[in-house]
């Protein structure tokens, strides 16, 4: 999951997300960044409108984010960090040195059927050789100020937007049949970004880092305050 935005849940519930800002989170920085494996191709978009429509009525409205899978939590780009949730370009750098030295190859994984949080819908992710695992692992280290052990990769496909009994959202994720798994090649991880006050916005792309050549491709977004390593 991305950064979530939402009220406690009663026991046995979802969490239920709320369209609002939240300042007391983003503390007015206006974008929030994060690694992520780039899935928003038309198979897996159609597979995440099929669940959306499998779920219609628990879902909160407007959830345009593309289809990806979140690798690392990078925070709040900044120019000058302060805060343990800022990230800045020696983070980055260090994040871009750890994946050359890894020099990860293009591999595939398979996008299957409907799991989920507490707090969101997701379609589940088989990566058959752990090279997810060790992307994260260069990517998010223990020193890493945002560093998290409970990690399932996942591609979300909505938040809930209420607080529904767990079991019966259960049921209703294992009734979902979406045929077999797709197949996807992964060649690039994406450097991504979105505005913060934006719940389930959409996400800009920042740089891809290719696997064929190591180096990190860079876009004009205007989100990062400092220049690509």
């Amino acid at each position: 999951m991305d950064a979530i935005h939402a009220v406690p849940p009663h026991a046995g519930t979802t969490l239920r997300n709320v369209r609002r800002d939240f300042p007391e989170w983003h503390l007015g920085r206006p974008h929030y960044v994060l690694w992520a494996l780039d899935v928003d191709v038309e198979s897996v978009r159609e597979r995440v409108t099929q669940a959306q429509h499998h779920l219609s009525g628990l879902l909160l409205d407007d959830y345009v984010r593309q289809p990806h899978i979140t690798l690392s939590l990078c925070g709040f780009p900044s120019a000058a960090p302060r805060h343990d949730d800022d990230f800045g370009l020696a983070l980055l750098q260090g994040q871009i040195d750890a994946l050359r030295r890894l020099a990860p190859k293009p591999f595939s994984i398979g996008i299957g059927a409907l799991d989920g949080f507490t707090s969101a819908p997701y379609l589940t992710v088989h990566d058959p050789g752990a090279r997810i695992t060790a992307l994260r692992h260069c990517l998010q280290p223990g020193t890493h100020p945002l560093s998290r052990d409970d990690y399932t990769p996942h591609v979300t496909t909505g938040l809930y937007g209420g607080t529904w009994p767990l079991d019966a959202v259960r049921a209703r994720l294992a009734d979902f049949r979406p045929g077999a798994p797709l197949r996807l090649h992964i060649a690039r991880l994406s450097l991504l970004g979105y505005a913060a006050p934006v719940i389930g916005g959409r996400l800009s792309r920042i740089a891809d880092y290719d696997f064929a050549t190591q180096t990190l491709n860079g876009h004009e977004t205007g989100i990062l305050p400092f220049p690509l390593p």
